[in-house]
Order: structure tokens, then sequence, then C-alpha cells
């Protein structure tokens, strides 16, 4: 079993351009880039994000010749927990990210809004903080 700042469900992710990927990750979202770990040319091979407690791991897309699985990029749909979504939402509209759901209230509980990254995944962020209890 896990402790509890280990992730015990990670989401995976491919882009076509990983590095840049990263970078704008890191500038619209604020996520950290804690390991980043090179491929075959200008590729990313794996790369762990992490924000708060949570992380994602992402790498370039591969057709499998340099031994790892075969997959196409998104789309995928991603919910991160913030603690200050007003400024979260101001930095990801700063940075250019594609709003497509406008800072909101949820009727289950706390604010949110959605955007997509510029590979089409859809990342959704919110004061909601599901419990697993």
């Amino acid at each position: 079993m896990s402790s509890a700042t280990t992730p015990t469900v990670i989401p995976s992710l491919r882009y076509t351009d990983a590095r840049k990927a990263i970078q704008w990750l890191v500038d619209a979202f604020g996520f950290t880039a804690s390991l980043v770990v090179d491929g075959e040319g200008d590729t990313v091979a794996h790369a762990q994000l992490t924000y708060g407690s949570g992380m994602v791991m992402l790498g370039s897309v591969s057709d499998g010749s340099d031994g790892r699985l075969a997959t196409e990029q998104g789309p995928a749909g991603i919910y991160v927990v913030v603690d200050d979504i007003e400024a979260h939402y101001a930095t990801a509209r700063e940075a250019g990210a594609e709003i497509i759901q406008e800072l909101r209230e949820e009727g289950y509980g706390g604010q949110g809004y959605t955007a997509r990254d510029p590979e089409k995944n859809v990342w959704s962020f919110g004061t909601y903080q599901p419990s697993m209890d």
C-alpha cells in the first residue's frame, strides 16, 4: 500500500510535442516537472509532472520502435483540485489556455472551470475535493 502522498492512480498522456507540452503545463496550469527522461532525438521517453499531491506522467507519441508502447496522443480528461481557483483560472487564461467552460459554481459543491491544452486534452480544475470515505 502507498503512503498518503503517493498517488495510486496516475493519468498517463502522450503528446506529439511532449517538450512543448511540459513547458505549457508548467506555465499555464502550475505543474512542476519533477522528472523528464530524454528519448531519441527531441522526444521525451517519460516525464512526471506534479501538482500538490497529484501527478501525471507523459511522454512523446511512439510507433513502438523505441521499445515503448505504440499509442497515439489524447485526448484525455483530467480533474485537478486547486486551492485558489480564481488565481489558477487567471493564470491559465493569461497563458492562452482555451477555456471551454468558464469559472462557475458546481451543483455538487465548489467552483471550477475547464480548459483544453494545445493537443486537445481536457483539463478540469476545481475546489471540489471528492472523498474516498
